[in-house]
């Protein structure tokens, strides 16, 4: 058996171009995140144990990390987060009873008693988000896997109850697969799609739910960001009306807004977000819901359902499953299979994309044997019931085994001066016609010069292609 090739990870096909239905709760047309992130204490910080100060989201723009010295500037801000900006928006959300997710830096939880009784008495959901709010792009997999160990052991402690969704936020290439090792019903280390979706991750079915960096306050503190409350609100509306709008034409999806207490809970800033919320609650049909109750909701409504990956498969499984797409011709799948496959590929289209790059590929005579390999149509192999079955159930489907006498020798005629004439049979998918169709077909493009007719026929073995795999997948 050959090796597999490597395959690419990234997913560009997602939920492809019709979504499923979020079917959220009473025909909401959108459903709406609203997270605050709390990382004030847990942000580099000498006191922390750090070798540097922060220099990241806050009102210093551009600020660099001072290394062995504390920032005095940078922690009095972070502390405002703490000491003023959380309990304005405390303030507006249990004022406007939107419920919250709480994005929680563990050690930022333990130093914050009184805020996390806040929290929890407004009933808002207190996710992980990690142990240190650092950058963990050049740690180790033990060492970032230590540290979610210990921020689920500290979230644990100072909440009462273990994290049930994760995010990072600064995060490595092994945070989402050591996150779904530990078995959160949600993580949030994405930031790829409109609407909740399921990762084959190791031995676990994880559900993701995507964040946002767009509709997010951290661009009050960063270059080409927001410059004042009016563009946040501007923003997040116009977000909230394009998906409002598809969710009325029939395909609802998930609007987060990402938040800071020492952003947002500046006063300069928080009506606008007043202003947004105002907004939302002036429209029908909007589920304003935290996170937990998201992923609950789709894990009920959109189990994952486990399906063929073709990316996945070996050598042997992928010819022996696609071997036959291209008629008599496995060469095809066994070339496909040794291309870049990725999820993407893991579809109708995805397969019928690399078996047909194989054959536009191949050499006139290769894709000549494949035309040939076609049998007849309505001819002798017919008759005598020695086609595959994927020819005889297409022949059958355009009533190709139910022909008069007439037909039958006008068919022969058809094919015996087809094939004298052009050197390979008269290709057609036939699925897509019936007898009478076909015959007109024939008729027409048997004066066709070969070179027009071998395109043709090629284009026609791709459609049969698609159609054989629309079946089996």
């Amino acid at each position: 058996m050959a090796e597999a090739p490597p395959r690419y990870p990234r997913d560009f096909h997602g939920h492809g171009a019709d979504r499923p239905d979020a079917a959220w709760p009473g025909g909401a047309r959108i459903a709406v995140s609203f997270v605050l992130n709390y990382e004030e204490g847990g942000e580099n910080c000498l006191l922390h144990g750090d070798a540097a100060s922060e220099a990241f989201l806050s009102e210093i723009v551009g600020a660099a990390p001072w290394p062995g010295q504390r920032h005095w500037n940078m922690e009095s801000i972070y502390d405002y987060g703490a000491r003023a900006g959380f309990w304005r928006l405390h303030r507006l959300f249990t004022q406007t009873d939107v419920p919250v997710t709480v994005y929680g830096v563990a050690t930022a939880l333990a130093r914050s008693p009184a805020q996390v009784e806040a929290m929890q008495q407004a009933n808002w959901e207190i996710a992980s988000h990690g142990l240190k709010w650092i950058d963990y792009k050049d740690h180790t997999t033990a060492q970032e896997a230590a540290d979610m160990d210990t921020a689920i052991a500290l979230h644990t402690q100072v909440t009462g109850a273990r994290p049930l969704g994760w995010y990072t936020g600064r995060c490595s290439e092994n945070t989402v697969a050591l996150a779904a090792e530990r078995g959160f019903d949600w993580i949030s280390d994405t930031y790829d799609d409109d609407l909740p979706y399921w990762a084959e991750i190791g031995e676990r079915d994880q559900l993701i739910l995507p964040y946002t960096l767009d509709c997010n306050d951290m661009r009050f503190a960063t270059p080409q960001g927001f410059n004042s409350g009016d563009q946040f609100f501007a923003y997040l509306r116009d977000s909230f009306d394009a998906l409002y709008a598809e969710g009325a034409a029939g395909s609802p999806a998930m609007m987060s807004i990402g938040l800071h207490c020492r952003l947002i809970g500046r006063p300069g800033r928080v009506q606008a977000l007043r202003r947004f919320i105002d907004y939302v609650q002036g429209h029908e049909g909007v589920w304003c819901a935290r996170r937990i109750d998201i992923a609950r909701h789709w894990a009920a409504t959109h189990p994952h359902q486990h399906k063929a990956r073709p990316s996945q498969m070996d050598e042997t499984a992928f010819v022996d499953a696609f071997g036959g797409v291209f008629e008599h011709s496995p060469w095809v799948a066994q070339s496909a299979w040794r291309l870049e496959l990725g999820p993407a590929h893991d579809s109708v289209c995805g397969v019928h994309a690399a078996l047909c790059r194989v054959f536009r590929a191949a050499a006139p005579e290769a894709r000549l044997a494949v035309l040939t390999a076609h049998p007849d149509l309505a001819g002798k192999l017919a008759a005598a019931r020695r086609l595959t079955a994927d020819s005889t159930a297409e022949q059958a489907s355009a009533g190709l085994d139910a022909l008069t006498d007439a037909e039958r020798t006008r068919f022969e005629a058809l094919n015996t001066a087809y094939t004298g004439k052009h050197g390979f049979p008269f290709i057609i998918a036939v699925k897509d016609h019936h007898k009478d169709g076909i015959l007109r077909a024939f008729e027409r493009r048997i004066g066709n010069d070969t070179e027009a007719e071998f395109a043709e026929a090629c284009r026609q073995v791709e459609r049969i292609a698609r159609l054989r795999l629309e079946a089996m997948l």
